[in-house]
């Protein structure tokens, strides 16, 4: 019997509804889940959970509930105090902005409510995180090359946090990026510069589609990896 993700979201809100009280002030889900792009047993049920008193005592209440949640296979929630989250759109405003456009509150108030975000703060945001995980993909490249499956796996992992960056950077060119993510490769590919092509293997293997394996450094893994170099100047050069 397939699982019901959408019943198990509610056997948690319930559970926060009993452990914190009047301390929960927003518990809502985002990412592709809210935003109609979920795949069962490929996508992750994505939580932001705010609390007016995010301390040992306010944590300590609602860890029963976080434990079964982690436990049933789903990623722990994102959780802060209600200060802290208003605190945070110069920290974190690109993913500030990925859940404004895709989410759903399932518990209190909408968070994103009277909260902005400013292009400055994107735009640093983005140079550091591509600077991040580019020295991290070559890294991980020159080591996982010579084996087929291991760099398969790599392309496709990285290819989610690539995608965020690319929501980032047509925001700043003020797109509103699609969900959709071969739509997104198009898109960004048309503003960056880059071989949209190179993400095809990838795009089929996210989407579930039979693809070919691999061979040792093969050329679809260079083409991916000439696309997110030609990312890093474009961010150097904004």
């Amino acid at each position: 019997m397939a699982r019901d993700w959408y019943a198990e979201l509610e056997t948690f809100a319930a559970s926060l509804d009993q452990t914190s009280g009047a301390r929960l002030v927003s518990l809502v889900l985002y990412g592709s889940a809210a935003g109609g792009d979920f795949v069962a047993g490929r996508s992750d049920l994505n939580l932001l959970l705010i609390l007016t008193d995010a301390s040992v005592a306010g944590l300590r209440s609602i860890s029963p509930a976080v434990h079964a949640w982690v436990k049933a296979g789903h990623p722990p929630p994102l959780i802060f105090s209600e200060q802290g989250w208003r605190a945070s759109t110069d920290v974190f405003p690109m993913e500030i902005e990925d859940m404004r456009q895709a989410h759903r509150v399932l518990r209190g108030r909408d968070p994103f409510v009277g909260i902005e975000t400013a292009p400055a703060d994107l735009r640093q945001e983005l140079e550091r995180e591509v600077r991040g995980k580019v020295l991290q993909l070559r890294v991980e490249y020159t080591a996982s090359g010579p084996h087929p499956k291991a760099l398969g796996a790599l392309l496709e992992n990285s290819a989610r946090t690539f995608f965020v960056l690319f929501r980032a950077v047509l925001r700043l060119r003020g797109r509103v990026p699609p969900r959709e993510p071969a739509e997104l490769v198009q898109g960004a590919a048309q503003v960056v510069g880059f071989d949209a092509g190179a993400f095809d293997w990838v795009l089929a293997r996210l989407a579930g589609r039979k693809v070919p394996d691999l061979t040792q450094f093969d050329p679809v893994a260079e083409r991916y990896l000439a696309a997110i170099e030609r990312l890093a100047t474009f961010v150097d050069e904004m």
